[in-house]
C-alpha cells in the first residue's frame, strides 16, 4: 500500500477527509518545542526547529513504509522556567501546557487518526513531566496509547551522543550540531567556536535541588562544548531521533 506525508496546514478540509478515508494506517505527528535561550549562538527556536525536523523526517520515513503521516503545526511554547532570566525566553504554566498539548492530541485522535505521536526537543524537567502527564491522560480518556518517544528515558538516551548522555548538553555540541544540520544560517558559528567548554551535569544539579540555569551556573545559557559541533554529528543524531519515532509507532501496532 502506498503511503504519503503531509503538512496538515497546507491541506484543505476535503483533502484531510480523503486521507482519513484511506484504509492505510494514519499517523498524526504533533511537534512540541519552546521559545528559550540557547546560548549566545543559537536561536530561541532551537527546540522547535529540532522537534519539527524530526517530525518531518519521521513522516517521510513512515510514508515510505506505507503509512499516511500528517504533521501538525508545532506547539511553540512549553514549561520554560529554567531560562526565564534570559531575554526572549517565554514560558507557559504546566497546566496551560498540558491543556494545549492534550487538547491538540485529542483533537487529532477524534478526527480518526490511528495513532497520535509527540515529538519533543525541550528537556526541562517540569516540561517532560507535563508531557508524560499528557500521555497518561490521553491513554485514560481514549483507551489508546499516545506515542511519545521520550529521549530522556535511559534506553533512548543511550543511543544518543556522549554529551547528551552526560547531561551537560544545553546548547552544547549536541544541540548546536542539530541546528547546524537543520538551519546552519541560524547558528552564529564564530560565537560558537569562541565559547569555552562548560561542563555542568544538569541531572546532578537538578537532583541537588537546582531550579534554574542561574543555580547551575549557566551564565550564558549553555553548557557542553558548542565549539565541537558539526553538521555531520547533527545528521547522525537526527537519524537516531527519527529511528526512535519510527520504532515507537511500529511497536504501538504490535
Amino acid at each position: 500500500m502506498t503511503g504519503s506525508s503531509h503538512a496538515i496546514g497546507d491541506l484543505s478540509y476535503v483533502a484531510v477527509e480523503a486521507l482519513l478515508a484511506s484504509p492505510a494506517r494514519k499517523i498524526a505527528i504533533v511537534p512540541v518545542g519552546s521559545v528559550e535561550a540557547h546560548g549566545p549562538h543559537l536561536p530561541l527556536s532551537t527546540d522547535t526547529l529540532i522537534s519539527e525536523e524530526v517530525a518531518s523526517r519521521a513522516a517521510h520515513e513512515l510514508a515510505q513504509r506505507g503509512y499516511i503521516a500528517v504533521r501538525f503545526p508545532a506547539i511553540h511554547y512549553g514549561v520554560t522556567d529554567w531560562a526565564r532570566m534570559f531575554a526572549g525566553t517565554t514560558t507557559l504554566t504546566a497546566a496551560t501546557t498540558e491543556s494545549i498539548v492534550f487538547e491538540t492530541c485529542h483533537a487529532a485522535h477524534a478526527m480518526g487518526f490511528d495513532r497520535v505521536v509527540l515529538t519533543n526537543a525541550h528537556l526541562e524537567p517540569d516540561h517532560i513531566a507535563t508531557l508524560r502527564a499528557v500521555a497518561e491522560r490521553f491513554s485514560e480518556q481514549t483507551g489508546r496509547a499516545l506515542v511519545f518517544p521520550d529521549k530522556t528515558r535511559r534506553h533512548a538516551a543511550q543511543r544518543l551522543t556522549a554529551e547528551f548522555k552526560s547531561g551537560s548538553c544545553h546548547a552544547g555540541q549536541y544541540e548546536t550540531s542539530l541546528v547546524l544540520a537543520i538551519r546552519p544560517d541560524l547558528v552564529d558559528v564564530a560565537k560558537a567556536k569562541a565559547l569555552p567548554e562548560h561542563v555542568v551535569p544538569l541531572h546532578e544539579r537538578i537532583a541537588a535541588g537546582a531550579r534554574d540555569f542561574a543555580d547551575c551556573g549557566l551564565d550564558q545559557a549553555y553548557c557542553g562544548n558548542p565549539a565541537g559541533a558539526t553538521a555531520e554529528e547533527g545528521e547522525h543524531s537526527l537519524a537516531t531521533l527519527v529511528a526512535l519515532v519510527i520504532e515507537a509507532v511500529e511497536q504501538s501496532f504490535a
